[in-house]
Parts: C-alpha cells; sequence; structure tokens
C-alpha cells in the first residue's frame, strides 16, 4: 500500500520547505499583524480607560464646584433677604414714626385751630350779646 521510495523523502522535503516558505512569507507577517493589532487594542483600550478616569475625575469635581457655587448663591440669596427684610422693617417703622409725628402736628394743629375758634366764637358771642343787649336796653345803659 505504502511505497517508501525516493519520492516519500523528496515529499517529506517539500514539505518541510513548503512550512518553512509559509512560515517565513505568510505566517510571521500575519502574526505580527495580529499581534501589532492585539498591542494597538490593549494599548486604546488602556488609554480609554484612563481617559475615562480622568473624565470621572473632572465631573465629580465640577460637581463638587457646582454644590459649592449654588451653596454660596444660596446664601447670597438668604443673605440678601435677610438684608430686604431688615430694611423692610425699617422703613416700616420709619414711616410709622413719621406718621405718629405727622398725627401728633395735625393733633397739636387742630387743638391750635380749636383754640382759635373757641376765641372767635367768644369774641363774637360778646359782640352779639353786646348787639342783643343794646337793643333790649339801649345803647346808654351799657357803658360803665
Amino acid at each position: 500500500m505504502f511505497d517508501f521510495d525516493a519520492t516519500l523523502p523528496l515529499m517529506a522535503l517539500q514539505f518541510l520547505l513548503l512550512a518553512a516558505l509559509l512560515n517565513v512569507i505568510f505566517y510571521k507577517p500575519l502574526t505580527k499583524v495580529l499581534d501589532d493589532r492585539d498591542n494597538y487594542i490593549r494599548t486604546n483600550n488602556l488609554e480609554a480607560r484612563e481617559r475615562l478616569a480622568k473624565a470621572e475625575r473632572l465631573t465629580k469635581e465640577y460637581e463638587q464646584q457646582l454644590a459649592d457655587a449654588r451653596r454660596q448663591s444660596q446664601a447670597t440669596v438668604e443673605a440678601a433677604q435677610a438684608e430686604a427684610k431688615k430694611i423692610t422693617a425699617e422703613k416700616i417703622a420709619q414711616a410709622q414714626k413719621e406718621a405718629q409725628a405727622q398725627r401728633e402736628q395735625a393733633s397739636v394743629e387742630i387743638e391750635q385751630q380749636k383754640q382759635e375758634a373757641m376765641r372767635s366764637l367768644e369774641q363774637q358771642v360778646d359782640a352779639l350779646s353786646r348787639q342783643i343787649l343794646e337793643k333790649l336796653l339801649g345803647p346808654t345803659s351799657l357803658v360803665r
């Protein structure tokens, strides 16, 4: 069935030459390309992880800064509201004092006008009383 003549060693030699030739021409460049690709993927994967970690760190920092800015702005708003309430209360108190002073001044003026009106009325009553007495008693009897 098998013939072990000169063709077997020749075929073995051809096979070994073909394997060596394929190894040099095809397998080594192919494995080099595969190794280069594997290194490229590993490098890109590592860089991507580093960038992702950096991005997450920056995101946390920015979120912290944003939270701090929100707290500061909230504190500023609260301080401004407190200041506005204080100013409003002061202005209301001042307006109440002014209104009270105006009421007191108006009361004093009314009292003065009342006194003047009473004096004027007293003078008119005296004048009318004299006129009535003069008409009733005559002009001579009033002289004292």
